[in-house]
C-alpha cells in the first residue's frame, strides 16, 4: 500500500479508562463507582515505617513516595518564586517610572528658570530697544561713549586730578667697570696700554 509508511509499525496505545463524565452523560447510562484499588504489599509497609526511610518496591515507587512528602515544600518554592516575581515587577512598575519622573520635574524646573531669565533679558532688551528710537538718547550715548560733538561745538575733556604722589625711583647707582671683564681697542690686553 502506498499510503502505509515504511519500517516498523507502532502497537496502538493502550485504551482510555473513561472517567464516566462524557461519555456517561451523553449516552445516559448511569455513572459507574470506581474499582476500590487493592492494597499492595509495598503500600502496606510503607504505611508502616517511617516516611524518612524509603525501603523495598521499585524506583518509581519510591520517588512516588518521595513526591507524596514535597507538597509542603513545593508550595513553598512556589510562593518564594511568585513574591519575587511580584517584587520584581513593583521595582519595574513604580521604582523606574517614579524616578524617571522626579528627573523630568527637576529638569523642567531649571527649564522654567532659564526661561524667566530669558522673558526678564529680553524685556530689558525690548525696553533699550525703544529708548534707542528716540534722537536724544541716540545724542547722548554719541557724546558719552564716543566723543562726539555738534558742528561748532568745541569739545573739553577734563581729566581726573592725581590722587596719589607718583613712585619716586632710586637714581641708579654707578660702579667702575672691571677692567679685567672690559676688552681693549685693537687687540691689547687691559693690563698693557700704550
Amino acid at each position: 500500500m502506498p499510503d502505509e509508511p515504511s519500517g516498523p509499525r507502532r502497537p496502538p496505545p493502550p485504551p482510555r479508562r473513561a472517567t464516566g463524565k462524557s461519555t456517561a452523560k451523553a449516552a445516559g447510562k448511569p455513572k459507574r463507582q470506581p474499582k476500590p484499588k487493592a492494597r499492595t504489599e509495598t503500600a502496606a509497609k510503607s504505611k508502616t515505617q517511617p516516611a524518612s526511610r524509603p525501603q523495598g518496591g521499585t524506583r518509581s515507587e519510591r520517588r512516588a513516595e518521595k513526591n507524596a512528602q514535597r507538597p509542603g515544600r513545593r508550595r513553598a518554592a512556589m510562593r518564594t518564586a511568585l513574591v519575587a516575581v511580584v517584587a520584581v515587577g513593583l521595582l519595574f512598575a513604580f521604582v523606574y517610572p517614579t524616578r524617571t519622573y522626579l528627573d523630568q520635574r527637576s529638569q523642567t524646573n531649571k527649564a522654567r528658570a532659564q526661561l524667566d531669565l530669558l522673558h526678564a533679558e529680553n524685556a530689558q532688551l525690548t525696553k533699550d530697544a525703544k529708548k534707542l528710537s528716540s534722537d536724544a538718547e541716540i545724542e547722548q550715548l554719541a557724546r558719552e561713549r564716543y566723543g562726539l560733538v555738534k558742528p561748532g561745538e568745541k569739545s573739553f575733556v577734563v581729566l581726573p586730578s592725581p590722587t596719589t604722589a607718583p613712585p619716586t625711583t632710586a637714581p641708579p647707582t654707578t660702579t667702575p667697570p672691571d677692567p679685567a671683564t672690559t676688552a681693549a681697542p685693537d687687540g691689547a690686553t687691559p693690563g698693557n696700554a700704550p
